[in-house]
């Protein structure tokens, strides 16, 4: 079971959204490198990058500042979003030594793109299905497609990808539990791995989290929580650690 502090930059800060709003931002560090070795420290194992910036222009902002982060860190894997629009941003971040790539809204618009980088780049995919009542969101979550977050999930898996970043939008950045009972129904529909994403925010989550593990719940990606001191996450480690 991976716990995964998230990183979301924005004008070089480390950033937290609430369900997604640009518009509702709050800073929570202006040195994202200590704030992974923070994290590090702490018992990390892999950190969630998000450039927020790249993700809202559609080209990668903070390459340098995730090089740092990568050149700081080398124990650790990094998973990186945001901006991740054609192959060559994919090249670079792998050549930086980027463990995967996380494509989010292009998965859904333009589902070849996905598979053909699967091809070029095994083992190194991660896709991100933001979901509401079971429907993909898409476009920072300002859009609802018709799209089944379970049959999409199905798509990617016969695409190759290495795993799933599930978040059910409803609870991301709200610090009220996630919704363990759609990730597991999403986490059962495949048998490529499953990382929660939005609402773990307790220990209680981090149990929860853990006995889900047999449906095909690798992990959770955990921020605010983290960041406003609610959660340990040494205290989480440890946890995990004994099972």
């Amino acid at each position: 079971m991976l716990l995964i502090p998230a990183i979301d930059l924005k004008d070089g800060k480390c950033v937290r959204l609430r369900q997604g709003r640009m518009d509702d931002v709050t800073v929570f560090s202006h040195d994202p490198v200590a704030t992974a070795g923070r994290w590090a420290a702490a018992g990390a194992k892999r950190l969630h990058l998000v450039d927020l910036d790249g993700a809202s222009q559609g080209v990668p902002v903070h390459a340098a500042l995730i090089s740092r982060i990568r050149e700081a860190n080398p124990e650790l894997s990094l998973q990186v979003g945001g901006g991740i629009r054609d192959e060559e941003t994919v090249l670079a971040y792998l050549d930086a030594g980027v463990d995967y790539v996380v494509i989010g809204t292009k998965a859904v618009h333009t589902p070849h793109f996905v598979n053909d980088l699967c091809l070029e780049f095994p083992g190194h995919v991660i896709v991100g299905l933001d979901a509401k009542n079971g429907k993909v969101a898409t476009d920072g979550w300002s859009k609802l497609s018709n799209h089944s977050a379970v049959d999409l999930a199905q798509q990617l898996e016969s695409d190759g990808v290495e795993a799933i970043i599930y978040t059910d939008i409803s609870r991301d950045g709200m610090m009220g539990g996630f919704n363990l009972d759609s990730t597991v129904e999403l986490a059962r529909s495949v048998r490529i791995p499953v990382i929660a994403s939005g609402g773990v925010s307790s220990l209680d989550d981090v149990h929860r989290l853990c006995a889900s593990e047999e449906d095909g719940v690798c992990g959770a990606i955990i921020g605010r929580a983290l960041y406003e001191g609610q959660l340990d996450l040494a205290a989480a480690q440890r946890i995990v650690d004994a099972r």
